[in-house]
């Protein structure tokens, strides 16, 4: 049996979770970013992965908890950074950090449209990758499943000398092919934003100063794979759970959908496990890249992407349900 009829075998389960639907083509025109490239998954098999997520059609919906949260409601408050959150390694071995359960206020009423309104949002616990997924750790997917390495891998070194930076020119669907691989999945929007400000509606996740060098890769001119940083080098830009690169360096593909009043969905009542809308043309980046502005590095900022498509400023990290182990 060859390696990708093995790995098609290791991922029956998890596929059979996934709905076969078709994912459409949209595209963004961005201030300060180059085109994307139009692409052929490495995983043509695993269109609109999302859609069969626990709670990707509204599974979890306003006013609906699953777990009560201890606290009844009320809101915490991170007072410092928690540099020693719990963590565990995954399969592949990156270091994963614990976001523990509760609520927060997610979006802004002070930027975009698309932001507001803010509203509360209540999360059960969940792990996410305390680093973007490298080069390294790409390339050994690529290889397990024999397939065509991303356009950013024409340069055969790239994986080798760079191994340590984070991947780029990959799709929204080779970064979720990426991470089931590792028995994970990408993070929802909700949970990334909160990995990325914690609890206390800060703007970025060091806290609401401006950022500076030392706090993320922003504001610089396109380039090539040198031009984002290596993975663990801004530790005072870290979010309250220890998370690292959540604003600049590279955009990050997250799970849902895109819709731009997808938050007016829950002015009047908490949204629980929020998942997104069930469909969409459109996947939601976050966190803004190397080449912008500090205005797009804000915590709450959105923008989306064709998951089709690979963009040289565009990476991904995962995530997996705290009660599941990698």
């Amino acid at each position: 049996m060859d390696v990708r009829r093995i790995f098609a075998a290791c991922m029956t389960g998890a596929l059979a979770l996934f709905l076969q639907t078709g994912l459409a083509v949209a595209t963004e025109s961005r201030t300060s970013k180059p085109e994307s490239v139009p692409s052929t998954s490495l995983r043509p098999d695993l269109p609109a992965i999302s859609a069969k997520l626990p709670g990707a059609n509204g599974d979890h919906k306003a006013g609906e908890r699953s777990k009560s949260p201890a606290n009844g409601g009320a809101m915490h408050q991170l007072t410092v950074l928690s540099t020693a959150a719990p963590e565990l390694i995954g399969k592949d071995g990156a270091p994963m950090v614990l976001v523990s359960a509760g609520e927060f206020v997610m979006g802004s009423d002070k930027g975009d449209e698309d932001e507001a309104p803010t509203h509360r949002v209540y999360l059960n616990a969940f792990y996410i990758d305390k680093f973007e997924v490298t080069n390294g750790r790409f390339a050994k997917y690529v290889e397990a499943i024999q397939s065509e390495p991303p356009w950013g891998f024409a340069d055969k070194e790239t994986p080798v000398i760079h191994a340590e930076r984070p991947v780029r020119w990959v799709n929204w669907m080779d970064a979720m092919g990426y991470c089931l691989w590792q028995g994970k999945r990408l993070p929802a929007e909700a949970e990334w934003e909160k990995a990325a400000r914690g609890t206390d509606e800060r703007t970025y996740p060091w806290g609401n100063d401006p950022p500076t060098p030392v706090h993320a890769v922003y504001g610089l001119k396109e380039g090539g794979a040198e031009t984002v940083s290596v993975i663990g080098n801004h530790h005072m830009g870290q979010s309250p759970y220890g998370v690292q690169d959540l604003a600049g360096n590279l955009y990050e593909w997250v799970m849902d959908w895109y819709a731009e009043d997808f938050y007016s969905s829950f002015i009047n009542s908490p949204a629980i496990n929020p998942r997104g809308p069930s469909e969409g043309t459109a996947k939601v980046q976050r966190g803004g890249s190397y080449i912008n502005t500090p205005y797009r590095l804000r915590s709450s900022f959105r923008t989306k992407g064709d998951p089709t498509e690979q963009d040289p400023n565009v990476g991904f990290r995962c995530a997996q349900d705290a009660s599941r182990q990698p």
